[in-house]
C-alpha cells in the first residue's frame, strides 16, 4: 500500500501570527499588507529581519539582514517585535486541530508538520478535498494561511507544499515525480544548500532530474558518502516515517539558514540571541528544564557540526542558555564560514534539581525570578521586548 502524507506548512508564520494577534487586539491594518518586518530592537541597531511581507520582499529586504539596512532599502518599513509566546500558542493550536484526523503527526518545526493518512484514508472520500477542508478551516479558525503538500513520502509532500505559495494544496505522488519535479532547478531540492548546487553546476547538474540520472560512481568523487542520499533524494525516494515522538522533546532546537555564509562574530551572536530567548520561552511553557546545551552549525562546505556543554544544573532560564551558549561560540573555529547556525537543549527533565556551593548564595532561584518577571511583562504587553541588561552588554562588548 502506497503511504498517503501531509505536509502542512504556515505561510509566513512570524509575520502572520504577529499580524492575527495585531488584528485581535485593534490594530486596524493587517501588517501583511504593508511593507512590514518581525525584527529585534532597531534602536539599538541590534535587530536581525525574522520574517518580511510580500510588500517588504519586493523591496529586496532579506531575512537574517539587519534591521538597519532593510530601513536602508525601504525607508517606511514598518518593524514589529516577535511575540514568541503567541507564536507557540498558535503552534499548539494548529496541531490540536490536525490531531483529529490522525494521530501520526510530526511535528518538523514550530510552523510545519507531516501527517501520515495512510491508514485513515478510508474515512475520507477524497484525499484532495480533505487537503482542502484543513488549510480552509484553519483560516477560517484562526485566521492564518497555510500551504499543504500531498505525496508518497515526506520528501514529496514537503517538496509539494512548496511549489507555489501562498494558501495552496499540491500534490507530488510517484507518478508525477519526472513531470513535477525533475524538471526544477537542482537548488530547490530538499536539503540541497547553496554550496552544493554551486558544485553541482560546475558539473552540468542543473537539475533534479539531472542529479537524479547521474552515476553514482561518478557523483561519489565529488561528494563522497553523501552521493547516494543525493540521487535518491532527487528521485524523490525516503522511507522515513512519520514519528509523533519527535514532538514530545527529546530536545527543544531552533536554527535559521542565514542569507549569505558568515563568520562575523557580531552578527552571529545576534542571531544566537534570538535563539535562545525562544528555545527558552518553549521551555518555560513545557516546564522542561535542559541539562545540556548546543550549539549546532552547518558549514559553507555543507559539513554539519555541534558544540555542547553540560549545565552544572538544569535549566530553562534565558540568561543561563544565553550565557552558556556564548562559553560554547567562544571554542567554535572562527574562520569557518557558517550558513546554517541554531541552539539546542536536550537531556531534558521536568525536575530543576540544583546543586548549591557553601560558598555561594543561590543565584539560580534570582535568575528565575527575574525571568518570570521578564516573561510576565512580555506576555501583558505583546508590542514590547523587555531583556535583561546583561543581553545588552555581551552585545555592546562584542561591538566594540
Amino acid at each position: 500500500m502506497e503511504r498517503i502524507i501531509f505536509h502542512v506548512d504556515v505561510n509566513n508564520a512570524y509575520l502572520s501570527w504577529s499580524a492575527v494577534y495585531l488584528l485581535k487586539n485593534g490594530y486596524e491594518t493587517d501588517i501583511r499588507t504593508i511593507p512590514s518586518v518581525i525584527g529585534g530592537d532597531e534602536e539599538k541597531r541590534h535587530g536581525i529581519v525574522l520574517a518580511k511581507s510580500p510588500i517588504a520582499k519586493e523591496y529586496g529586504i532579506k531575512t537574517a539582514e539587519t534591521l538597519y539596512l532593510a530601513r536602508k532599502k525601504c525607508p517606511k518599513v514598518q518593524i514589529f517585535p516577535p511575540n514568541h509566546e503567541f507564536y507557540y500558542e498558535q503552534s499548539r493550536n494548529l496541531y490540536n486541530y490536525l490531531s483529529q484526523y490522525t494521530p501520526l503527526i510530526e511535528q518538523f518545526s514550530v510552523d510545519e508538520c507531516f501527517m501520515d493518512l495512510t491508514n485513515t484514508k478510508y474515512l475520507y472520500d477524497d484525499i484532495l478535498s480533505l487537503a482542502y477542508k484543513i488549510k480552509d478551516e484553519i483560516y477560517e479558525k484562526y485566521g492564518f494561511t497555510v500551504n499543504v503538500g500531498i505525496g508518497n513520502n515526506k520528501l514529496c509532500a514537503k517538496m509539494a507544499s512548496d511549489f507555489q505559495k501562498p494558501n495552496k494544496v499540491h500534490t507530488l505522488f510517484n507518478n508525477e515525480i519526472e513531470t513535477k519535479m525533475w524538471p526544477l532547478p537542482i537548488e530547490d531540492l530538499l536539503y540541497i544548500g547553496k554550496s552544493s548546487s554551486s558544485e553541482l553546476r560546475k558539473l552540468g547538474i542543473n537539475t533534479i532530474g539531472d542529479l537524479a540520472k547521474t552515476n553514482i560512481n561518478y557523483l561519489q568523487k565529488y561528494f563522497k558518502n553523501r552521493s547516494i542520499d543525493m540521487i535518491n533524494s532527487a528521485k524523490g525516494i525516503d522511507n522515513s516515517i512519520v514519528n509523533p515522538d519527535v514532538a514530545k522533546n527529546k530536545c527543544i532546537s531552533v536554527s535559521s539558514t542565514l542569507i549569505e555564509d558568515t563568520n562575523d562574530e557580531v552578527k552571529l551572536k545576534q542571531i544566537l540571541l534570538d535563539m535562545c530567548d525562544q528555545v527558552g520561552l518553549r521551555a518555560r511553557r513545557e516546564n522542561s528544564f535542559a541539562r545540556t546545551i548546543a550549539i549546532t552549525a552547518k558549514t559553507s562546505s555543507f559539513r554539519d557540526f555541534s558544540h555542547q556543554k553540560k549545565m552544572v544544573n538544569p535549566t530553562n532560564n534565558t540568561m543561563e542558555i544565553y550565557q552558556k551558549v556564548l562559553e560554547i561560540f567562544d571554542e567554535i573555529d572562527k574562520t569557518i564560514l557558517i550558513r546554517n547556525i541554531g541552539v539546542r537543549l536536550s537531556d531534558l527533565t521536568d525536575n530543576k534539581q540544583e546543586q548549591i556551593s557553601l560558598f555561594e548564595t543561590n543565584k539560580e532561584n534570582k535568575n528565575d525570578d527575574l525571568q518570570k518577571l521578564v516573561d510576565n511583562i512580555n506576555s501583558k504587553y505583546k508590542n514590547t521586548k523587555i531583556m535583561p541588561a546583561i543581553f545588552y552588554q555581551n552585545k555592546s562588548n562584542n561591538d566594540k
